[in-house]
């Protein structure tokens, strides 16, 4: 049995699409259910943030999940596919009346979840930053002095200019993939490649 860790939310909805064009039938999870078995597969509904532990610690086999989560995470992971769907940036967002200069303080406060990805981006150009960890509502910080800036994800960038921020500088462009445990891999080579064919020969189309 093959096990798949899919995020909730709207990635999850469109990642089941695709396997329903695939095998030809309906997926669903029952109200309020996190796992779905039909047939060879097993699905697991998850927090995208969780879907690359779930593959790390072999949890689960394989996922889908958005690049940013995944270089945040880290882990050691096999990168088998781009989904081409779930598409957003991550991006510093900045009062509505400011403008980006990074020279004129010496050091900057950024709110964000994804601290990682934040700290990486700043220090490989030298940019003293304090990073102060947010999990929700980031867009708050710059408008009550808790930062000078966010780092955080951009769709269509109405989340920011609803309040008072707006895009300034994007630092990469995300979207789901289809991820592997390195083990996983080795052990269900001929089914996660299977999958992986019928997946690519969907997302290409």
């Amino acid at each position: 049995m093959l096990t798949i860790a899919l995020p909730k939310g709207r990635i999850a909805k469109e990642t089941l699409n695709i396997f329903e064009t695939i095998f030809e039938k309906k997926f669903e999870f029952g109200e309020r259910k996190l796992i779905l078995e039909d047939g060879n597969f097993r699905f697991l509904l998850v927090r995208n943030q969780d879907v690359p532990t779930y593959i790390h610690y072999q949890a689960a086999d394989i996922g889908v999940v958005g690049l940013d989560v995944l270089k945040e995470k880290s882990y050691d992971l096999v990168k088998l596919l781009d989904m081409k769907i779930g598409k957003c940036k991550v991006a510093i967002g900045i009062k509505r009346d400011e403008e980006l200069d990074f020279s004129s303080k010496p050091s900057f406060k950024v709110a964000t979840k994804m601290v990682n990805i934040t700290r990486d981006f700043f220090s490989k150009r030298a940019i003293p930053v304090e990073i102060i960890k947010l999990y929700g509502s980031i867009e708050l910080a710059p408008l009550v002095g808790l930062a000078d800036m966010i780092v955080d994800i951009v769709e269509t960038g109405e989340t920011m200019k609803q309040n008072g921020l707006k895009p300034a500088l994007t630092i990469m462009q995300s979207s789901a993939h289809l991820i592997a445990n390195k083990n996983s891999f080795y052990a269900k080579k001929d089914e996660i490649l299977s999958l992986y064919e019928k997946i690519s020969s969907v997302v290409k189309e």
